[in-house]
């Protein structure tokens, strides 16, 4: 089955970025002129993704206005010089569908994508999380190098990017075989790892392809650390009772879940955009 759908976890407080979360999403921090989950929302198109499922929660309306038409303003600025600012957000609404449903708790990541069965179906999906942004100058997205190794091998797959050692304690860390030039056969999974007991410096980023077999796995995975089921738990058991690959992908991921990786993208993004404009 090709991969048509891509759910995006957007339930989460942002707690990192108070006070501006508190009535904001974090989804929809800009960078530049855009919003983060707009930055996922186009790298799931250019993927060949069209429809776009969202676990919100409470406070996280403005995502879903954001994916619509305002007709006000629409009314307010036709025929100007700025019309044309909003073309890339009418392409994408004209282009995909939007679906909606709630996390009403915080029970982590493994949680958040259960959630996200009742919009997905038993079908392939993929996962994007919006506060990892992810450019690729050179080539295809991350989704779309994804995408073209599942047509191949037709299992869950996770994006991996190699981090110095002693910050492995902020990631889901794999350890596996290397069956093609970065592509890794996900033997074990640990998440959060203290650098002394990490099995390697390969980190998960937040972006995933996963079968429809993940919704059992998650079900049967126990809580962890503060209640969370975490999806690297549910994912190491799929691994042991089928293949879960891990992709080492080409291009450059932020981590806009920080004040400090936020930062370096709007200077990157920034310096990239006055650079094509002269």
């Amino acid at each position: 089955m090709n991969i048509t759908k891509c759910l995006f976890p957007a339930a989460g407080y942002g707690t990192r970025f108070l006070p501006v979360t508190k009535a904001m999403p974090k989804e929809m921090l800009p960078i530049l002129t855009k919003p983060l989950i707009q930055y996922g929302v186009e790298e799931a198109v250019e993927a060949g993704i069209d429809t776009m499922a969202i676990i919100t929660g409470r406070g996280k309306r403005a995502i879903e206005d954001h994916f619509d038409i305002s007709y006000e303003l629409e009314h307010q600025i036709k025929g100007s010089s700025k019309e044309h600012l909003l073309d890339e957000i009418r392409a994408l609404i004209s282009k995909c569908t939007f679906t909606y449903t709630r996390q009403i708790e915080m029970k982590g990541l493994g949680d958040a994508i259960l959630k996200g069965k009742v919009l997905i179906g038993h079908e392939p999906f993929a996962v994007v999380l919006a506060d990892d942004l992810c450019i690729n100058e050179n080539g295809h997205g991350v989704l779309a190098q994804m995408i073209a190794l599942y047509k191949k091998y037709k299992c869950s797959i996770v994006a991996i990017m190699e981090v110095p050692a002693e910050e492995t304690y902020k990631y889901g860390v794999i350890d596996g075989k290397e069956i093609e030039e970065g592509v890794f056969m996900v033997s074990n999974m640990v998440e959060k790892p203290e650098p002394s007991e990490a099995p390697s410096n390969l980190a998960i980023i937040g972006r995933y392809i996963l079968t429809p077999e993940i919704f059992e796995m998650i079900k049967s995975t126990k809580p962890g650390k503060n209640g969370e089921i975490q999806i690297t738990d549910a994912l190491m058991h799929l691994a042991q009772s089928g293949m879960v690959l891990a992709c080492k992908f080409e291009g450059k991921r932020f981590d806009c879940g920080s004040v400090e990786g936020f930062v370096e993208a709007t200077n990157y993004l920034y310096n990239v955009s006055y650079n094509q404009e002269n």
